[in-house]
């Protein structure tokens, strides 16, 4: 399977190297040991919390889908300029210490050279790999956007979201219905706060409490932990039931009215895009083949002008 990976990365390489000058020898010569000082980054950042594999993946995602891969998510606020990380949808985004002692660790070994959005990057890939799922080559040569605005978060698909309404947030961006469907497994790492998916459990509509399409006994389990009335940020449901290890659990649970978000449960309403989560849920291997396609082919979206030497500010 390792090498059926690699060749799926190789070529993708070829297409999006042609158009936006990304390869995997990038670094060889001016940074060598790039991705070991990342991968360490990223190793103890694990060790004191086991959430961040999910965080940096998640982070990646948000930052790749508004602007491109520039790593515009990692820009700190100024004053009354709120950045994205303090948008709506990016408010519960943490980790942000593990890209930042990332940095400060390539810098040490190659100053101005390396792209925090190349980091981030290699992070992502790092968080699942790390997690048991499948590893890749990361074409490399991003370049670290300027602009940072809480206000263009609205941009992300959001978990309310319908098919129809996925495929456009997805195809703005050049990714098409395998991709959506792939890339939404990573939700097999990802946690989910009430408010994301209240609207199933609490006044689905006029004349149903709850969204028929969960399965009963879920249902009363989500509004336990939910109730209608809650107060508590922090409470919330893991996305699957291996929260920690990168697996296809994901689309088993789809399958059995186990979905968390509305935008989960729309992946069910097409014939084209159900065929995907039952072949998934039935292959690891077939969902490793197609998730590792589909990120290189999101991580490849373009975007920046410049190389940070400091992740949180523009140079």
């Amino acid at each position: 399977m390792a090498a059926t990976l690699v060749s799926l990365a190789l070529s993708i390489l070829f297409i999006s190297s042609s158009v936006n000058a990304l390869s995997l020898n990038y670094y060889d010569k001016t940074c060598p040991h790039l991705e070991s000082a990342v991968t360490d980054a990223v190793k103890n950042g694990i060790v004191n919390d086991k959430t961040v594999p999910a965080a940096l993946l998640r982070m990646h995602f948000h930052d790749c889908f508004i602007r491109g891969c520039d790593a515009s998510v990692l820009l700190e606020s100024k004053g009354n300029q709120k950045a994205e990380k303090d948008g709506p949808p990016n408010i519960s985004l943490h980790a942000f210490y593990v890209i930042n002692n990332a940095k400060k660790a390539v810098e040490e070994l190659c100053p101005g050279v390396v792209s925090c959005a190349d980091i981030l990057a290699l992070a992502a890939r790092d968080a699942v790999a790390l997690s048991g799922g499948p590893t890749w080559q990361v074409p490399k040569g991003r370049k670290d956007g300027r602009i940072s605005k809480a206000a263009d978060t609205s941009q992300l698909p959001a978990p309310v979201f319908n098919i129809t309404q996925l495929q456009q947030s997805f195809s703005q961006r050049g990714l098409n219905l395998n991709d959506l469907v792939a890339l939404s497994g990573g939700h097999t790492l990802g946690f989910a706060h009430c408010s994301s998916f209240q609207n199933r459990i609490h006044n689905f509509n006029g004349s149903v409490d709850i969204d028929p399409s969960l399965k009963s006994t879920f249902a009363a389990t989500l509004r336990s932990i939910c109730p209608e009335h809650n107060k508590v940020r922090s409470a919330g449901i893991t996305l699957d039931s291996t929260t920690t290890a990168f697996d296809n659990a994901y689309y088993k649970l789809l399958l059995k009215g186990k979905s968390i978000f509305s935008s989960d449960e729309a992946l069910l309403s097409t014939p084209k895009t159900k065929a995907l989560v039952s072949k998934f849920a039935s292959s690891q291997e077939e969902f490793d083949n197609a998730f590792v396609k589909s990120m290189i082919k999101m991580s490849s979206i373009p975007g920046g002008q410049e190389i940070r030497l400091d992740c949180r500010k523009v140079r």
